[in-house]
């Protein structure tokens, strides 16, 4: 035996280990150390048993593994003398738990110290018990911790009682045989035995029905009795906190009242005095006494009805919201929170104190102080709340400005007593904090003004003057760009003026200013800058506009001949068409300003809306016409989760798609063009359905050639045909000569798509004004004839796209024989530390490619690239092998969509893919 170590002191010990210097040090002394407790252990060394458990505990403490101890504390409980048990109990409660098989061995021992002759050693098993109790203990011991409750010494009866409630939460069918002793510890003069029965008695009432009925007909009076003699006690320095007698035995009388009160009506009336007496005789003045106010406010809060202690006690608690300490600030705040549902009318007294909570220094008051007068208001006050809580909001934190603008916004919502009023408020918040409103909320706002017929003019002279102030907040600049697309024309000519506002004069030069504004400003993101060219498109046709009628004279060749025209007409009339000009160039100029963005939307939004300007202004005023008014019903519905976040335009039923399959439905492939948000589509007459108004495309049939199979589709079988997407079979070579046959007419409806399609994609322009269009699209050329194909090809792999977020991987492979066709094997990598979910990708191609994609294996991508997901996509090529003039033949281009989740919030990512192999 290593004698150093085994005789080493533990006061020795903690000085050697709090000497070292790094972790390294520490451990390799706990190392020697227990190598020579084990070497003690095997030795049987009865003199330092006691002294290496003692170690033991300590190193247990510093979090090493001591489990090899564990038999060292059971040969210590079973010695004879005190302080040997005195350690091993100690151990027992240190070192094991109540799941340790081993304990069972430690019962008999147990039940032996409970009858021992000496009360101190009583008092370790007592204690020992009260801490470790397993099931099968309490079951085992039950009856001697029931006769120690009868102990002569207070001490054994106190520990005995502690150790019951342990007993009764472990083993609730025990608890009625510990009714009758409980209730013999209610009528003791010792206060610690008294205390700890009432906390029996507390848990009685919690597990055994029988318990409370019992207390509550036999003891309810004997404990008003008591806490009436606590309350009036003289000094005693025994038991005197800060001048209160007793404090915490003030506390579980109250608790325990409170139980037995709770849902008897006989109970609650006979400690209706008591209580009074307690809530104005107590001092409020130290933490004893508002400890004690607390308790007595939760009992007179949680008995029966009394409305008069209840208004006493909502008084209290508004007397808390004074007090410096946050603490019982905070406790009284969460007590009015459970006060509201009872008496309403009482806590509307404390409102301009809860209102002052508001403000606070302090976060954790100031949300529990906001949740507060959320449930305050009513129809009654929600105005002044409101015109508070948004006085508040200009001069809050940042950090506080998320929860304070959801809780004002969704008072406004649930309370407005009007329309005009719900638009004031909510344009205040926007104005104010904008930047942290949620969609959601402006969607709504957009939804009410829309059916605000009456205060479309009001309103959208509010947003502009809003915007002159604050166009910094994006939620503000949103709604505002969005009503002054549709009701620019009613701000100009101050149109639907009400009583409380005054006039104000705008031109039509300000109203684009304000959308200028918004598409410039280095803040606005890309949804602000699709909605201010959107509404630029709409101002084109909004205003009444001569300079239509100029342009559009067809038997006027020159534009100076057409104003000289006009100029006959009158002066006034001449100087009113320049200025539509104007004011129509400028508007034409912002969007074509963003033809060459970098960022593809935009792009595409302007190359649409300046071919609606320049070559479709037959139909533009239909397109842009003012929106129908918004369903209400319908758009709260779905905010509740009840209908789906997208309804297909088809009218049919939605479709439930597995991840990444692909089907013919208009629905979805207009989502996936981003073309039904960007331009509501407008009713129109012609065969072309909601496409033709929707993309400026004329879809009439065109007039069919002798001996050319021309089939006539309509507008939506034109753009999925065009994109070749659904389960088309492969055309012959004699049908796809038909199709892509010249066709002379220039209203063709794939003349105007050109937008759809990257100009990689395209063939070289032809010089002609009028084949330019067509040749552009259809690449009509004589194909050439088609060149071997090595199928043998290698093509290494691409990385199709990459954020910061993701990687896709495309590996090409093609099938023998079958040169067209090629498989792509998509490989998606996650390069965030987050999960995605709900991962669904879609792909377009243009009209000369066919694209069918297969299921994915799976729609859950794991973070960090510890996974991936791959799915198979088969593209045919109809152009592949095939020459045009001095052009080999068409490569692959294709456009594509990834949405998923994070954290439960949708993402989503486009792009569109051009460097494929040029031979695929």
């Amino acid at each position: 035996m290593n004698s150093f170590f085994s005789g080493t002191r533990l006061r020795d010990m903690i000085r050697a280990i709090r000497a070292c210097k790094t972790a390294a040090e520490e451990r390799a002394v706990v190392r020697k150390e227990c190598a020579a407790i084990r070497t003690s252990i095997n030795e049987n060394d009865h003199d330092y048993r006691h002294r290496n458990l003692a170690k033991l505990m300590f190193i247990h403490m510093l979090g090493y593994p001591t489990h090899f101890g564990q038999m060292e504390c059971l040969k210590l409980i079973a010695s004879a003398g005190f302080p040997e048990k005195r350690i091993g109990y100690l151990g027992l409660m240190l070192l094991l738990d109540e799941r340790q098989e081993v304990l069972m061995l430690v019962t008999n021992s147990l039940k032996q110290d409970l009858n021992h002759s000496n009360q101190y050693i009583v008092g370790l098993a007592l204690c020992a018990l009260g801490n470790i109790c397993s099931a099968e203990m309490a079951r085992d011991l039950a009856p001697e911790v029931e006769r120690l409750l009868q102990f002569r010494d207070p001490n054994i009866r106190k520990k005995a009682a502690l150790c019951s409630i342990r007993i009764i939460r472990k083993v609730p069918d025990l608890a009625e045989n510990f009714i009758n002793p409980a209730a013999a510890l209610l009528k003791e003069k010792h206060h610690g035995v008294l205390i700890t029965g009432i906390q029996l008695c507390t848990d009685l009432c919690k597990v055994s029905p029988e318990a409370l009925e019992f207390l509550r007909k036999k003891h309810t009076e004997g404990l008003v009795r008591t806490l009436k003699d606590v309350v009036n006690s003289p000094y005693t320095p025994e038991y005197d906190i800060a001048g209160i007698a007793d404090p915490f035995l003030h506390v579980r009388l109250l608790k325990l009242l409170r139980a037995l009160g709770q849902g008897d009506a006989d109970s609650s009336d006979a400690m209706n005095d008591i209580l009074a007496q307690v809530a104005t005789k107590t001092e409020s003045n130290k933490n004893a006494g508002n400890a004690i106010l607390y308790e007595c406010v939760e009992t007179i809060m949680s008995i029966e009805d009394n409305g008069g202690l209840r208004v006493l006690a909502i008084n209290i608690l508004g007397r808390f919201l004074s007090n410096r300490d946050n603490n019982i600030r905070y406790v009284a705040l969460n007590m009015l929170m459970k006060a509201i549902t009872v008496d309403a009318q009482a806590v509307q007294r404390h409102r301009a104190t809860i209102l002052e909570c508001v403000k606070d220094s302090d976060a954790s008051i100031r949300k529990r102080a906001l949740e507060l007068v959320y449930l305050l208001v009513n129809e009654t006050n929600v105005k002044p709340l409101t015109k508070e809580l948004i006085d508040y909001l200009e001069v809050s934190d940042q950090d506080f400005k998320g929860d304070l603008t959801a809780k004002i916004c969704s008072i406004v919502e649930k309370f407005s007593p009007e329309k005009i009023w719900y638009i004031d408020q909510m344009l205040k918040v926007l104005a104010e904090a904008g930047n942290f409103v949620k969609d959601e909320v402006w969607h709504a706002l957009i939804v009410v003004i829309s059916n605000a017929s009456d205060l479309h003019g009001y309103t959208v002279r509010a947003l502009y003057k809003a915007f002159k102030t604050s166009s910094e907040q994006e939620s503000l600049v949103r709604v505002a760009v969005w009503c002054i697309g549709e009701y620019g024309d009613m701000l100009m000519n101050n149109v639907g003026m009400l009583g409380v506002e005054d006039s104000v004069t705008v031109t039509d030069s300000d109203i684009v200013d304000v959308v200028e504004i918004a598409i410039k400003h280095h803040a606005s993101d890309l949804t602000t800058k699709a909605m201010a060219l959107i509404a630029l498109l709409k101002l084109s046709s909004r205003f009444p506009s001569c300079s239509e009628y100029v342009f559009s004279v067809p038997s006027i060749p020159c534009n100076s001949i057409r104003l000289m025209f006009f100029y006959h007409r009158g002066t006034a009339f001449f100087l009113s068409c320049i200025k539509r000009m104007r004011f129509q160039l400028r508007i034409k100029d912002i969007i074509v300003h963003h033809k060459g963005s970098l960022v593809l939307e935009l792009q595409q939004r302007s190359l649409e809306f300046n071919s609606i300007i320049d070559k479709h202004q037959n139909i533009r005023s239909t397109l842009v016409e003012r929106m129908p008014i918004l369903d209400e019903a319908t758009f709260t519905t779905r905010r509740a989760g009840s209908l789906p976040a997208a309804v297909s335009t088809s009218g049919g039923a939605s479709l439930n798609l597995p991840n990444g399959a692909v089907k013919p439905s208009t629905s979805l492939l207009v989502d996936l063009l981003d073309l039904s948000d960007d331009v509501p589509a407008a009713p129109s007459s012609s065969g072309g359905d909601f496409l033709q108004d929707l993309l400026g495309v004329d879809l009439s049939p065109a007039p069919t050639q002798s001996g050319t199979n021309q089939v006539q589709k309509a507008g939506t079988d034109v753009l999925l045909d065009l994109l070749s997407i659904g389960a088309h079979p492969v055309q012959s070579s004699s049908s796809t000569t038909d199709i892509l046959s010249p066709i002379q007419n220039e209203k063709s409806p794939i003349a105007t798509l050109d937008a759809l399609l990257p100009s990689s994609s395209l063939s070289a322009q032809a010089t002609s004004a009028k084949a330019a269009p067509v040749m552009d699209l259809l690449d009509d050329f004589s194909p050439s004839p088609s060149k071997p194909e090595d199928n043998g090809s290698v093509y290494p792999p691409l990385v199709a796209f990459e954020s910061s977020s993701l990687r896709i991987t495309f590996d090409f492979s093609k099938q023998p024989g079958n040169p067209q066709i090629t498989i792509v094997l998509a490989t998606f990598t996650n390069l965030t530390p987050n999960v995605f979910t709900d991962f669904i990708f879609q792909a377009a191609v243009p009209k000369f490619l066919q694209l069918h994609l297969d299921p994915a294996s799976s729609n859950i991508l794991p973070a960090s690239g510890n996974g991936s997901i791959t799915q198979n996509l088969r593209v045919t090529n109809n152009q592949h092998g095939k020459v045009f003039l001095a052009f080999t033949s068409k490569s692959i281009v294709m456009r594509t969509r990834i949405s998923y989740k994070i954290n439960n919030k949708d993402t989503l990512e486009e792009a569109q893919i051009n460097n494929f192999p040029r031979d695929l």
